[in-house]
């Protein structure tokens, strides 16, 4: 039987973050039950402001925050730094993205809140992380798939050095973030303390990069590029058919052999270019016009057909919305029909990791700019009505709107 909590009931975070791979990194932990308050500024994350928009408000920002709630506080104010520092103290986890030192400056830097909570794991996510030459650098997923190497291996052998198509550096960091915090979680279960988490996107992207970086160090050669291939296995790629593309993967000469008698080209063994897989790739170009004379006159789902009868790795080349429709994508969940406060119905991803002993993964809509401000400071810290009046005239929210004079109403009404 699941169990009623989720594995990460009870842990409370405290997201700093802003954009995508804090988010991001908060995000999969909210999933999996844990309370993520979202701390923003007077302006809120900047990613509100980034679209596409559904009804004035951003995808991507209810995407990247979903099941946290969000509270304004302005660290710029004495009176904001100190309340922050507050529900820090009563968190297990605090995550941060600005570039190193801001946020000491702000008062909510490691040093400072560990020594108030010594068994707080602290995670900094940067561009280039808290040391080095570059730490100091800020950083965009484009600057970090162009340092890193994947921009130069993507892409054609005679073409330029082209981007992923997916924000890879922000997720990827994202996604260390939550797999560092967890660690330093455990750990502090055996030794009572917690740790600063460093993770640096650059040194992310370039883990993610496992086979190139192999590659590079066997070889002590940089990889090309090579296009929708393999670079070392054929026929081990991206195809041609009558109506669109379609995707193969034979790494061995025994599904070779399945595979040419599947196209109706068993000669193909006999070819003193195509006899094992280091020679097949060496002289994929022909192998390749060998194929297509076969595919060309069919669709891609009738190329599908036959070479999944043949048990053949083969697959269509979909885009993102036939693959979040396909019944595979919908039998495993991996987008939740949430309601939305206006009655709306979201359609909101969460973690991809499924736990035989727990429920499924929460889903809940993004939080409104500071929606949850008075509910945290009432529960979390003890505090009346009157007392966070007493912090919202002092700034602490962000700017006191002046009220009017007598002159400037009057002139309203004119």
């Amino acid at each position: 039987m699941a169990h009623p909590d989720l594995p990460l009931a009870g842990i409370r975070v405290v997201d700093f973050s802003r954009v995508l791979a804090g988010p991001y990194c908060t995000a999969l932990l909210a999933d999996l039950g844990a309370e993520v308050i979202k701390i923003e500024p007077p302006g809120g994350d900047d990613y509100r402001a980034v679209g596409p928009f559904d009804n004035d408000e951003s995808g991507l920002f209810a995407a990247m925050n979903r099941n946290k709630q969000s509270i304004v506080i302005d660290l710029k104010t004495d009176v904001g730094r100190s309340l922050a520092q507050s529900l820090c103290k009563g968190a297990d986890v605090v995550v941060e993205n600005f570039r190193p030192g801001v946020a000491d400056k702000l008062g909510i830097g490691y040093a400072q809140l560990g020594d108030a909570n010594p068994a707080l794991v602290y995670a900094s996510v940067s561009g280039f992380g808290q040391t080095g030459p570059n730490a100091h650098r800020p950083a965009y997923d484009i600057i970090l798939q162009a340092m890193c190497g994947l921009m130069d291996a993507t892409g054609t052998p005679d073409g330029p050095p082209t981007l992923v198509g997916e924000s890879v550096s922000d997720v990827v960091s994202g996604l260390f973030a939550s797999w560092g915090v967890l660690a330093a979680l455990l750990s502090r279960e055996k030794t009572g303390r917690g740790t600063h988490v460093d993770v640096s996107m650059f040194d992310a992207t370039l883990s993610l990069s496992a086979t190139l970086v192999a590659r590079c160090v066997t070889t002590g050669i940089a990889p090309v590029r090579t296009g929708n291939r393999h670079p070392s296995s054929a026929p081990f790629g991206a195809y041609r058919a009558a109506d669109g593309f379609f995707v193969v993967a034979v790494l061995n000469n025994r599904l070779f052999e399945t595979f040419v008698h599947a196209i109706g080209q068993p000669h193909l063994l006999a070819d003193a270019r195509f006899s094992d897989d280091h020679s097949r790739c060496r002289n994929e170009a022909d192998l390749r016009v060998a194929i297509e004379a076969w595919s060309r006159d069919r669709s891609v789902e009738e190329v599908n057909a036959i070479l999944e009868d043949a048990r053949i790795p083969v697959a269509p080349i979909r885009n993102v919305q036939q693959a979040l429709e396909s019944d595979h994508a919908v039998f495993r969940g991996l987008l939740t029909a949430t309601p939305h406060s206006d009655g709306r119905t979201l359609r909101l991803p969460s973690q991809p990791v499924k736990f035989s002993g727990y429920a499924a993964n929460r889903v809940t809509r993004a939080p409104g700019l500071g929606e949850h401000t008075e509910a945290i400071l009432g529960q979390r810290l003890g505090m009346s009505v009157e007392r966070i009046d007493e912090l919202r005239a002092l700034g602490a929210f962000g700017p006191v709107a002046e009220a009017p004079n007598e002159t400037e109403m009057e002139s309203h009404h004119a």
